[in-house]
């Protein structure tokens, strides 16, 4: 195979990744018409060294932090969805990540592993009705470093009961 070929076929496999991606801010826009989703609150702010978890939320000497963590500055965008129609909180999310790019993956954690349901709903989103069995709960953090300005997409689900399923996603949007 001629180097020219090589090359051809590593640039095909690229333009297809990068196609197959969505840009997450329009990725949410259209996720929000999603026919088994009800958007229970929706809200943008400018935030200022915003924490990131990622790592597990735990508590030490008394205090809830992340094992893990960054701070960002930018424009944070929210949304919080309901699932319906008898899917489940972690089908939706995974049809969400499907149009990710998964070399972006930062960080994810699932079940027990990511800490106290309580907590991730209280103190880490601020939507208390997030809050579910500890063993249901999915989290994600997508990111992308870039001159121009990147971004974190932080996606959690959560389910209390089978009728009461949730899917929240902050995606920040950083400056240059």
């Amino acid at each position: 195979m001629s180097h020219v070929s090589i090359v051809f076929f590593v640039m095909l496999a690229t333009l297809s990744q990068l196609a197959r991606a969505e840009a997450p801010a329009e990725l949410l826009q259209r996720f929000d018409a999603y026919p088994h989703v009800e958007r229970i609150s929706h809200g943008t702010e400018s935030v200022i060294d915003y924490e990131i978890g990622l790592g597990a939320l735990r508590k030490v000497r008394g205090v809830w932090s992340f094992k893990d963590s960054e701070r960002q500055s930018g424009e944070l965008i929210r949304y919080t969805w309901q699932v319906k129609d008898g899917f489940s909180a972690s089908e939706v999310l995974a049809e969400l990540e499907a149009r990710m790019d998964s070399e972006q993956l930062l960080f994810q954690c699932d079940g027990r592993s990511c800490g106290k349901g309580v907590q991730w709903a209280n103190r880490v989103f601020r939507e208390r009705l997030l809050y579910g069995r500890d063993d249901e709960q999915r989290y994600r953090v997508y990111g992308e470093d870039a001159p121009q300005g990147g971004y974190r997409l932080m996606l959690f689900s959560s389910a209390r009961t089978a009728d009461r399923q949730y899917l929240h996603a902050q995606l920040l949007e950083m400056g240059p």
